[in-house]
């Protein structure tokens, strides 16, 4: 929670030029302590539909132990849907017409997965667009990770993502190159984050997007503001990610490949796993092509306890970060995103 200026001591002002968030006594009287309601568009297949929930859910609620979070998951009826999900999403989830009735003050969009280049293919593409410009207009702030960031960036910016040529798939490092920006503050100027994509929104495009880019990798852009520093929050990889979902996407890799759906047995995820379980998998690997072990025996529950997770603890600053943001500018009314004193092109009153 930010801190209040209730005095001249000169260590608020500094405070305030180094990023952190302080708040004039004139700005936390206006401020409204309610609690939040976030949305979370979930667009992921049915196999990780759940897990994907769960992951966003334990991001948000890890990040802040006093704020009251309300998070409304739905979804689009134009992505097919087996029985079991069809009645999960029936039981759980709202429709994007009662997300609209209802407001919210912050909106996650989850990403999917289309691995084609040209996200005019997918089926969802119409219904998505509508729900990232309802969002504009209506929500305080829009976070969006993998292709949804392609996606917003094609439909508000004209920047169509483009094939990597290799699936850029692992854990790598990243590097904060805007140390003053409030999504940043109190994260590690390097910190780790899972990746798993074709596709790529390249650092120039969002460069040509006026976009600001706050944290980059050797692989490319991770973390990013629109142009108006605030209002929509880009991630190309994958925070939420659990300590096992590189692995449990590993074993879909190797079940495609049994199934001839690939031609290639997968590569291991970079970064990721020890030399000990790479040494576990090639021997596991060895076996399946000799058809002395089946797909059932993948080695799973042995490997789980050899992974580390080291992205966690700054994705979970970052959300923290974007969620006190948007504490600061929302309006009391949830049919309106910002407090009526607020700027709309410049939420946080940032210098560009």
């Amino acid at each position: 929670m930010p801190l209040i200026a209730h005095s001249k001591l000169p260590s608020f002002e500094r405070l305030a030029k180094q990023g952190e968030t302080i708040l004039s006594i004139e700005r936390a009287q206006n401020q409204t302590i309610r609690e939040l309601h976030i949305g979370l568009l979930n667009m992921m297949p049915d196999p990780a539909l759940e897990a994907t929930e769960r992951q966003f859910f334990r991001l948000i609620g890890h990040s802040n132990q006093i704020a009251q979070f309300y998070v409304h998951p739905f979804s689009l009826s134009s992505i097919k849907r087996g029985k079991r999900s069809t009645l999960h999403i029936e039981e759980h989830y709202k429709t994007f017409e009662e997300i609209k009735l209802q407001g919210l003050d912050a909106l996650i969009i989850t990403g999917a997965n289309v691995t084609d280049p040209d996200l005019q293919l997918a089926p969802f593409y119409e219904q998505l667009k509508e729900v990232v410009d309802w969002s504009y207009e209506n929500v305080t702030s829009t976070l969006c990770s993998c292709l949804a960031t392609h996606a917003v960036l094609e439909f508000k910016y004209g920047q169509k993502r483009k094939a990597v040529g290799k699936k850029h798939w692992g854990v790598f490092p990243h590097q904060v190159i805007d140390r003053t920006h409030p999504l940043v503050k109190g994260v590690n100027t390097r910190f780790d984050i899972p990746h798993s994509r074709f596709n790529e929104i390249a650092e120039s495009q969002f460069e040509e997007a006026k976009a600001v880019v706050l944290a980059k990798s050797p692989i490319g852009v991770h973390l990013a503001v629109s142009p108006d520093l605030f209002r929509i929050v880009f991630f190309q990889g994958h925070p939420e990610y659990d300590s096992v979902s590189l692995l449990k996407e590993y074993k879909r890799e190797v079940l495609l490949y049994l199934e001839k759906r690939t031609s290639d047995y997968p590569p291991f995820p970079s970064n990721y796993l020890s030399l000990q379980s790479r040494a576990i998998l090639a021997e596991y690997r060895a076996r399946l092509i000799n058809k002395t072990a089946t797909i059932k025996e993948f080695p799973e529950e042995l490997l789980t306890k050899t992974l580390d997770n080291t992205w966690h603890d700054s994705a979970s600053a970052i959300i923290n970060n974007w969620i006190g943001c948007v504490y600061q500018v929302t309006n009391e009314n949830i049919k309106k995103p910002f407090m009526q004193s607020i700027d709309p092109n410049n939420p946080l009153n940032l210098e560009k």
